[in-house]
């Protein structure tokens, strides 16, 4: 219980203040879990806010800048979903140029990369068979690709260079094909022999070589990696083999990765086309459309959002940036200057307080604060398309995503609905809370400077346990 001291005209008064029930425990239990000896080589931004009845129950810390990892994507999502053009399909297009006689096409093929980040075997399969359908044997020209929707810049400021070549870092392209990336399974064969290895999707865009042994000690350590300082794609997989492995490796450079696997597969089916290469399609009287392959903007932020996927954030990035400038070869600045209006336009803070690097919190030049993030978190609460999109795309505790494994038990078992973020030194989580008292909270906890990302996911699980049997007033 807390009370006050005044005087008014010689009397002396006290005043007791009651706490508020829920509030004030929600409070102390926070203030407990910041005593820990984890805080004192590590940090802490804290912002928590009763969506329901529209008041602030906690902050700690909550403007200091901090490097959010991927939280920044509720950031990205959120100012792309305001625009209604971004709801249209990512889009691949195919067409050609030049004359269709017999089985043969004078002239050339043309891809138009609309950075689908979903783009795989089966939608390259789907161009191929609308190419087989004209039908056509021979095309005479070249097979192009369009990449004029961004630059040619494929890693963003402050992207760590020594992180290639990790599959979740890929050269970022118009025209992305598996993501960027392949697969590589490896099961151990007889004691002392290789170990048998399998790509996904298998091409001579790359080369292999197999140094592994099975269950050889000798072998040392098992790796998958390329000669990545070239820029080249001979990967090496060596090691000791002693059950199966699966991995990914990222490839140089995305959109020749495309083109090539492209060319592959429409030799395979008895199309002939020997050239590749670069050009802007301009449409002209010798243009034919032949195909259109379209992924849902829907399957795109499920998997920005559960799955943190890199590529599907950047890919609403660079979509934002260009419905903010409305003209071709955006880049990662024109996507900052997309943001930057939303945080004027929308949420009425001065965006030269932060700092906007990417649409993924890949890059350690991402400065934000837990404040910036809350009232992101209130304005899609508070737009209720913009809410419903989001709210669907985010993990559930316990349930899917990357909050699958936390949570499993409690009163939080099912009921956040968060982002979360994690790259070298930084965890954080921020989303959607249902407390007991049916009261929707919003909340954004980022943890710097962290050595072990096990006590700091601890701590924000015990945060979402104390928000979840919250008893504050009803709505």
């Amino acid at each position: 219980m807390k009370y006050s001291y005044f005087f008014v005209t010689g009397i002396l008064w006290i005043i007791f203040l009651f706490p508020v029930k829920g509030q004030s425990t929600l409070q102390t239990e926070i203030n407990a879990l910041l005593e820990d000896d984890f805080f004192e080589s590590s940090e802490v931004g804290i912002s928590i806010y009763n969506l329901s009845t529209g008041e602030s129950l906690y902050t700690y810390r909550d403007k200091k800048l901090t490097r959010p990892a991927s939280v920044l994507k509720l950031l990205t999502a959120t100012a792309a979903l305001t625009y209604p053009e971004f709801e249209k399909p990512f889009r691949t297009e195919l067409y050609y140029k030049g004359t269709l006689e017999s089985d043969t096409l004078y002239g050339d093929l043309y891809v138009v990369g609309g950075f689908d980040p979903e783009f795989d075997e089966d939608s390259m399969q789907g161009l191929v068979e609308a190419l087989q359908e004209l039908p056509v044997t021979y095309i005479t020209g070249t097979l192009y690709g369009d990449v004029s929707m961004k630059d040619s810049l494929y890693w963003g400021p402050g992207w760590s260079w020594d992180d290639t070549p990790y599959y979740f870092q890929p050269y970022l392209s118009p025209l992305m094909f598996h993501k960027g990336y392949v697969t590589v399974q490896v099961r151990p064969g007889e004691p002392g022999e290789q170990a048998a290895l399998r790509f996904t999707p298998n091409s001579t865009f790359y080369s292999v070589e197999n140094l592994t042994r099975t269950r050889n000690e000798a072998a040392g350590k098992f790796s998958l990696t390329r000669n990545w300082l070239e820029n080249r794609n001979d990967i090496v997989v060596r090691g000791n083999v002693t059950a199966p492995v699966s991995s990914r490796i990222n490839l140089y450079k995305s959109e020749d990765f495309f083109l090539c696997y492209f060319r592959e597969r429409l030799l395979e089916t008895g199309i002939d086309i020997r050239d590749t290469g670069y050009k802007e399609m301009v449409t002209d009287s010798v243009t034919a459309h032949i195909a259109t392959w379209e992924t849902p903007v829907r399957k795109v932020l499920a998997q920005m959002m559960k799955k943190s996927d890199n590529v599907a954030a950047e890919a609403v990035y660079f979509r934002l940036a260009a419905l903010f400038k409305e003209e071709k070869r955006v880049g990662f600045e024109e996507g900052a200057d997309a943001v930057k209006e939303f945080i004027s336009s929308r949420l009425e803070l001065d965006p030269e307080n932060y700092r906007i690097a990417d649409g993924s919190g890949i890059s350690l030049y991402n400065y934000i604060t837990p404040e910036l993030l809350m009232e992101c978190l209130k304005f899609a609460y508070a737009d209720i398309h913009i809410f419903q999109e989001l709210y669907k795309a985010l993990p559930i505790a316990g349930i899917d995503g990357t909050l699958q494994n936390r949570m499993k038990t409690g009163k939080a078992y099912k009921n956040v609905h968060a982002k979360t973020g994690s790259v070298t030194g930084i965890n954080s989580l921020a989303g959607f809370i249902r407390s007991v008292n049916n009261n929707d909270l919003a909340f954004v906890i980022i943890n710097q400077n962290v050595r072990e990302s096990k006590k700091a996911r601890l701590f924000q699980d015990k945060i979402c346990e104390i928000l979840c049997n919250y008893a504050g007033s009803a709505p």
